[in-house]
């Protein structure tokens, strides 16, 4: 399938709208199963519960999502075939629990990575409030587009790498994750259906459909929080990390956290029945 890169960074920012309300940010923490969590300790309750509630940062990700446009013809993607590959949260003021905001959302680079490969498609979108016009954060995420390499591009920019601690961990948390827990999380906002429907993800090459990579990324995101940050979302000022291989709902996350102290912290997700790496060089920035 020929990609149009052209349109696709040509293209003016897709502008949306969404209001929200408590619920939907309760909505989204059960959606990580964090309500598992609140009946054995009530101090998770603070994200599922009206009382003292907070927003997690990472709920940034699915609000104002400019819906699965990826899927229009004109773009020439090969939509069955897109895996995200990196996540970056940019928080510049905490969300609030509720409120109304409006987004742009703009194809920044698209890299060609070879016809074997594939290509990588890096995105933005900011949230503002509607009414303030405060930039309340940035959503950024790379996708690979495994059926669209070979267009001509550019290979990409120059990697960079981050040191990643190589001694033990000083927190692991294990997250186990419900066989229908994909089908609450799409209820946020992302409905790629290849998080539902068994025929898309056999089409892609899975065996059935796979959890959302944000949903790991927001687990392992909490799982933070709760170590490093005292529970508080609040302090959260940037969150970045790689996906490697897909999780399917039912199994256990294994968050294992390193305190770089400064306001840095590092993370790595596995799979405990598989025991494979599935997020790799996850660094999240917070403040007093």
């Amino acid at each position: 399938m020929a990609l149009n890169y052209d349109l696709l960074i040509h293209q003016p920012p897709r502008k949306g709208q969404q209001a929200y309300t408590k619920r939907d940010t309760m909505l989204y923490a059960l959606g990580l199963g964090i309500g598992i969590r609140a009946v054995e300790d009530p101090a998770h309750l603070r994200f599922v519960y009206e009382e003292d509630l907070q927003a997690l940062p990472t709920m940034a990700t699915t609000l104002g999502h400019p819906g699965f446009w990826y899927a229009e013809p004109q773009y020439g993607i090969d939509w069955k075939k897109i895996l995200h590959g990196d996540q970056t949260t940019e928080i510049h003021k905490p969300l609030p629990v509720e409120g109304n905001l409006r987004t742009e959302t703009v194809v920044e680079e698209v890299w060609d990575k070879g016809a074997e490969k594939g290509a990588l498609m890096q995105l933005a979108r900011r949230l503002y409030d509607e009414k303030t016009g405060e930039h309340y954060a940035t959503s950024r995420q790379g996708l690979f587009l495994r059926g669209n390499g070979g267009f001509g591009g550019k290979n990409g920019p120059p990697q960079t790498e981050r040191a990643f601690p190589t001694r033990k961990a000083d927190a692991v948390v294990d997250s186990p994750t419900r066989p229908e827990q994909a089908l609450i999380y799409r209820l946020s906002g992302d409905y790629n259906p290849l998080h539902a429907a068994p025929k898309v993800a056999t089409a892609a090459g899975f065996p059935k459909p796979i959890f959302h990579g944000l949903a790991t990324y927001a687990i392992a995101g909490y799982a933070a929080i709760i170590n490093l940050c005292g529970g508080d979302a609040s302090r959260v000022r940037k969150y970045s990390a790689r996906f490697s291989s897909p999780v399917f709902p039912g199994e256990t996350l294994r968050t294992e956290i390193w305190n770089e102290g400064s306001g840095l912290g590092c993370l790595q997700v596995r799979v405990v029945e598989r025991d494979l790496v599935v997020l790799k060089n996850g660094f999240i920035e917070y403040g007093g």
